[in-house]
């Protein structure tokens, strides 16, 4: 289980820290020769943080599970990538205007074998984020500008014409709402990518593994599969800007989160959502190898299926997919 440092807790996590931290001072007072016999009072010490700990993480509120998503510390998708595959050359640039950091990708072997399938070359693309002050705003938080969905639609293609199977990992707040992005096109490239990605031939498998926001997230998410991580969530819309718009004020965050539905549970019973992946206790940032692990075996199990079927079922099936999706009448 990974450290936290208090500036990283969750404010729900808080009465868990304090009790961790006295456990570990009464186990150092135990480990210096003080003579006193501490043993008991540190079983019930490991019995009452156990219990808190599955409290919490198993009656987890959708806001929360938003905060969770967000965890400064929660693997992206280049920490998924280096564990579930080998041999990854990343790709660059749009061939139109530019390269776009925001999202990466490129062909890699996935390591099927550890997971009970078999290796095999995909194509792997997603959203990155950055881990500090600089990278965040090399790579925009994981917003994307046009390039880079029209960079994520050329590899996309390829993978096409090479008959392999196309893995994208979706973990953005949204696309880049600044003025250039408007001004290149930022509309007409998530468009773009939700016509062809719905046509395709090979197989697509979507993994939500933090935030789905928006079309910044749907702008690489169109595929035969949508599975999603425990804790992550995916929405047309975020919390906070719900509630600013319904409320006219950020506050109502959590209302807006329980309204909006937008965990995997949630999207399960809305048939949004294929398979949803377990997370260590406490959240992926807590053992991003165990996440990657589940994740691994989550796409093997999915890719067998879908490699059974011809160019021609794929698209069908894509296609009813996504019509299948909500409620509508026919007038």
């Amino acid at each position: 289980m990974a450290s936290t440092t208090n500036s990283q807790l969750l404010d729900f996590e808080k009465p868990l820290f304090e009790l961790e931290a006295k456990l570990e001072e009464m186990r150092s007072i135990r480990n210096e020769e003080t003579g006193k016999d501490l043993e008991s009072t540190i079983r019930d010490l490991e019995k009452r943080v156990d219990e808190l700990r599955k409290s919490i993480y198993e009656n987890l509120t959708r806001w929360q599970r938003v905060q969770i998503a967000r965890h400064p510390d929660r693997p992206y998708s280049l920490d998924h990538i280096e564990n579930m595959t080998e041999g990854f050359v990343e790709l660059h640039g749009d061939r139109l205007f530019g390269d776009d950091p925001a999202i990466v990708g490129g062909f890699a072997t996935f390591k099927g074998s550890r997971y009970g399938g078999k290796d095999q070359s995909v194509m792997i693309l997603g959203h990155q984020k950055g881990r500090d002050t600089k990278s965040r705003k090399y790579r925009r938080f994981g917003m994307p500008n046009p390039e880079g969905y029209r960079k994520a639609l050329r590899l996309m293609q390829m993978a096409a014409r090479f008959n392999k199977p196309i893995i994208t990992l979706l973990d953005t707040p949204g696309a880049f709402p600044g003025q250039e992005a408007e001004e290149r096109g930022q509309a007409e490239a998530i468009a773009r990518n939700l016509l062809e990605m719905a046509r395709l031939p090979v197989p697509i498998l979507v993994v939500v593994i933090g935030e789905g926001a928006s079309g910044g997230a749907l702008g690489i998410g169109v595929g035969d599969r949508l599975l999603m991580l425990e804790n992550a969530w995916y929405s047309v819309i975020s919390p906070e800007n719900c509630s600013a718009i319904l409320w006219r004020s950020w506050d109502f965050k959590e209302e807006a989160a329980r309204a909006l539905k937008l965990t995997a549970p949630d999207l399960v019973e809305q048939n949004v959502v294929d398979d949803v992946i377990s997370e260590p206790m406490g959240g992926a940032h807590h053992d991003a190898k165990t996440t990657s692990d589940a994740m691994g075996k989550a796409i093997v199990k999915h890719l067998k299926q879908l490699q059974k079927l011809s160019p021609e079922e794929l698209i069908d099936q894509r296609i009813a997919k996504y019509d299948a999706i909500g409620p509508f009448a026919t007038v």
